[in-house]
């Protein structure tokens, strides 16, 4: 393995101190789908859209008739082409365009995916729908993290699959072995 696959944070958590009080990223949680030399892409699993998943499948032409499928809220994935849907999930899938994270999760944008869970194939229960991504430039997200902007841990499937979407903040920086009501708003060095 290499310095570079060792040090890659794809996989983890990235949380939002309290002083990041911007859209969509206050109190946020975002699964890091990819990090290296080139930049870092994720996707945040606690912001609620105005969308529910019939919705985004009545946009795309699948009509479904499955109330657990047609009832699931879509999440904003991050402030990046909020037209653009991933589907986030465990299961290593035989879709067109999935992208295994790691050994634990999978991210697909293809809509055979969609036209799966329509009818009621797809990955169910283990699975989030988001729009949008949140992305980082080379150095941005290191720059960020020395800023003490974010905290990271290894991501938690419990968190994103049977945690509120309340409380997953507080859920994933108890993985740090924080207390959120310690953690100051503001952010320094010493």
């Amino acid at each position: 393995m290499s310095n570079q696959e060792a040090s890659s944070l794809a996989g983890h958590f990235l949380i939002a101190m309290p002083g990041l009080t911007h859209p969509p990223f206050a109190r946020g949680v975002v699964l890091l789908c990819k990090h290296d030399s080139k930049g870092t892409i994720g996707l945040l699993v606690n912001q609620l859209s105005d969308l529910c998943l019939g919705d985004v499948l009545t946009q795309t032409g699948l009509p479904c008739r499955i109330p657990s499928i047609i009832e699931r809220p879509v999440l904003i994935g991050g402030p990046l082409q909020q037209e653009r849907g991933f589907v986030l999930h465990l299961e290593h899938g035989h879709w067109n365009t999935s992208y295994r994270i790691n050994d634990t999760w999978s991210v697909t944008t293809s809509r055979d995916i969609l036209k799966a869970l329509a009818i009621g194939q797809g990955p169910h229960h283990k699975m989030l729908v988001v729009l949008g991504y949140a992305g980082w430039a080379a150095g941005q997200l290191e720059q960020e993290l020395c800023d003490n902007s974010w905290l990271t841990v290894k991501s938690s499937e419990q968190i994103v699959f049977d945690t509120l979407l309340e409380n997953r903040w507080n859920a994933a920086i108890g993985l740090i072995g924080i207390d959120p009501l310690q953690i100051p708003d503001y952010t320094g060095h010493v």
